[in-house]
């Protein structure tokens, strides 16, 4: 059962009690991401991220990381288009000083600019190395061939020019504008007691920034088409589809539809494209699922001269699942996967923590195991047959990395 908390300047917290393991997982989850940035200032979410391990008024960068490793735990960050989340994952006993280093590194990094100078090099070199992963960059393209101008088009990395702009008033005063009471969740999981709750509170519970969380503008999904040019072994498509937002009613039928499509090894994609005609090593599909929107994205990557065959192949595959629909034994078989899936990823501390800050953070509520179950079980082939008429009759994106700078005749 998850527990939750509102503390009196709007922090949200909430607490899973798990008594069968000896592990403790925080996270500290904030409502911005590159979504929340402009032109001007695209990748300081992430930039921002990286700086709060560069040192506080009480630790440098070094003390922060054996605060960490002297008790066995675990510290990282990550930042997405519409989220950032801090998290330590420790044994029960550290649950207390886990939270006390989050806390420091949350409201007392001190954004040194000699530290700063260097991590602006160590983002650089991430940048890089994200351009040398052709399957990886062919997803930002096609983000931006998706929502063109608008931030959900943006990069999170940002560029080498943003990067190079930051300063550490930048990163004070959008803190200020971002990282505001009633745009922040505490998520605890793991064998810790209700009481924490307090403690938490003791930290987050009073502070303000002067600001209130911002509406997001609604993005319009353009279906344009990205080409790059790049020295690459293979060509890497990306094709993109107007999906669902986080909250949709239909967002179980999309998860069972997607499944069946690229989501697993028995999928439509997989079987077809690397199974029966050996065209791709990876070939997939899955759902990004934002607080207003959404889209279903379909990947592989295969030789140069094999890029129209593998597009008519994903394309003939849509076509017949849009017609035809699914079968009795798709849709069982799915259904099943997901609910193992399910159980399986509630064995872990992190996974749990992870997804009840998410749940609090964009849906402000938190379904049981059998209500998410039930949810499944309520999809059924017409409910599918409806919603893939709707998602792959509409105009959709396509990104593409290639050695060659046009495209094939699609």
């Amino acid at each position: 059962m998850v527990n939750k908390y509102t503390c009196k300047n709007g922090v949200r917290v909430v607490l899973e009690e798990i008594p069968t393991v000896r592990s403790v997982a925080i996270g500290i989850w904030i409502g911005t991401g590159s979504r929340n940035e402009d032109r001007q200032n695209n990748g300081i979410s992430h930039f921002l991220e990286h700086m709060f391990f560069k040192g506080t008024e009480n630790r440098n960068a070094r003390d922060i990381a054996e605060s960490f490793d002297r008790i066995g735990g675990q510290v990282n960050a990550f930042t997405s288009k519409e989220y950032t989340c801090f998290y330590a994952k420790v044994l029960d006993d550290h649950a207390s000083f886990a939270l006390e280093v989050l806390a420091d590194m949350f409201f007392h990094s001190s954004f040194d600019e000699g530290e700063m100078e260097k991590e602006k090099n160590v983002v650089l070199e991430e940048i890089k190395m994200y351009e040398d992963t052709p399957d990886d960059i062919v997803h930002d393209l096609l983000s931006r061939a998706s929502y063109g101008e608008h931030p959900l088009g943006f990069p999170i990395l940002g560029t080498d020019k943003t990067l190079a702009s930051f300063s550490g008033e930048m990163l004070r005063d959008y803190m200020k504008k971002t990282y505001t009471p009633d745009n922040i969740v505490i998520s605890v999981a793991g064998n810790i007691k209700d009481s924490f709750i307090k403690e938490v509170e003791e930290y987050f519970g009073s502070y303000q920034t002067g600001f209130k969380r911002e509406e997001f503008n609604k993005p319009v999904f353009i279906a344009d088409q990205i080409i790059r040019k790049k020295d690459t072994e293979q060509a890497h498509l990306c094709l993109g589809f107007d999906g669902l937002p986080v909250g949709d009613k239909y967002v179980y039928d999309l998860i069972i539809l997607n499944n069946i499509l690229g989501g697993s090894m028995s999928s439509r994609l997989f079987q077809e494209v690397r199974e029966q005609k050996g065209l791709a090593y990876s070939i997939f599909s899955y759902h990004s699922a934002f607080e207003d929107n959404g889209m279903l994205t379909v990947y592989g990557g295969t030789g140069e001269q094999q890029t129209k065959l593998l597009y008519d192949t994903i394309m003939k595959t849509i076509e017949e699942l849009k017609n035809d629909g699914i079968s009795e034994k798709e849709l069982i078989n799915s259904k099943e996967q997901m609910k193992g899936s399910l159980m399986l990823s509630l064995e872990s501390t992190n996974s749990r923590m992870s997804r009840n800050g998410r749940n609090e953070l964009l849906l402000g509520r938190h379904r049981t195991l059998d209500e998410m179950i039930s949810k499944l079980d309520e999809v059924n082939e017409e409910s599918i047959k409806l919603l893939s008429e709707m998602i792959f009759s509409k105009p959709f994106s396509k990104a593409l990395i290639s050695p060659s700078d046009t495209w094939p005749t699609l």
